[in-house]
């Protein structure tokens, strides 16, 4: 964790989403946009995404990367009932941890079929399995807890057990400074302000500015969004990129004068 002062705390995170049908474009993701907006109302930096197919040599390599260079990992996917579920193995391989039945687990997925009158299948056991010394991740819609191991979050895939995993997990987080947002509109495309914004950037190097072009069928324009995590820093970098399109705006119509005379 890097520190400036405590109001400067950063807080960074990664995120492994893992399945196939992630990859095959069979399921879209909603876990990542879900999470990314979560972190970032929290003062946690969001650095990284990953995804990975159900291989268990893929899903250790990405976790052990990603939880060496983060504060935080969060995973989603493949802690179900199926042959395919291999998340709870692949982390606990990747912490050198045995892959066992947990007995909490055990007892509250016991519980839970028993008042549905179905029984506890050797399926239905695998989703109490979990690294030895796993930290439980509630679960209120399915049961099936998610875990935690160091710094290392797994979750499920199914959005709305994940949502409500995430909502768990979230209180117990350390958070950095907010990072503020503020957006200018520009009616010129990125070709017209690419070399300009640059110089805007180079000028307030605490903020972090990005342009994303728009297209409404006829022409461009931009959307400048300039983030930081002092107020003031944003507030001056946006003024002087409002004064960059100003000055675009005059050096266009002079240019048409020319033109035109």
């Amino acid at each position: 964790m890097n520190a400036s002062s405590p109001q400067q705390t950063i807080v960074t995170a990664g995120i492994l989403a893992i399945g196939d049908e992630l990859l095959s474009g069979r399921t879209r993701d909603r876990n990542i946009g879900h999470l990314a907006s979560v972190l970032t109302a929290a003062g946690i930096d969001l650095r990284e995404v990953r995804i990975v197919a159900d291989d268990e040599d893929a899903i250790v390599e990405a976790l052990n990367a990603l939880r060496t260079r983060y504060d935080y990992v969060f995973t989603s996917g493949g802690i179900g009932p199926t042959h395919d579920d291999i998340t709870a193995d692949a982390v606990a391989r990747a912490f050198g941890l045995p892959c066992e039945h947990d007995a909490e687990a055990m007892r509250l997925l016991g519980d839970m079929y028993a008042a549905r009158g179905l029984e506890f299948t050797e399926a239905r056991q695998r989703m109490a399995r979990m690294p030895r010394g796993a930290r439980h991740i509630p679960n209120p819609v399915s049961t099936a807890p998610g875990f935690i191991v160091e710094n290392v979050h797994v979750m499920a895939g199914v959005p709305q057990v994940f949502v409500a995993m995430v909502e768990a997990v979230m209180p117990t987080l350390r958070t950095g400074a907010t990072v503020h947002s503020l957006t200018v509109k520009s009616p010129f495309g990125e070709g017209d302000i690419g070399t300009a914004l640059g110089k805007v950037q180079a000028a307030h190097k605490n903020t972090a500015i990005g342009s994303y072009p728009k297209y409404d069928g006829k022409s461009f324009s931009t959307e400048i969004v300039v983030r930081g995590r002092v107020l003031e820093d944003c507030e001056a970098a946006a003024r002087a990129v409002e004064a960059m399109l100003e000055d675009i705006g005059r050096r266009k119509q002079a240019a048409a004068a020319i033109m035109e005379a």
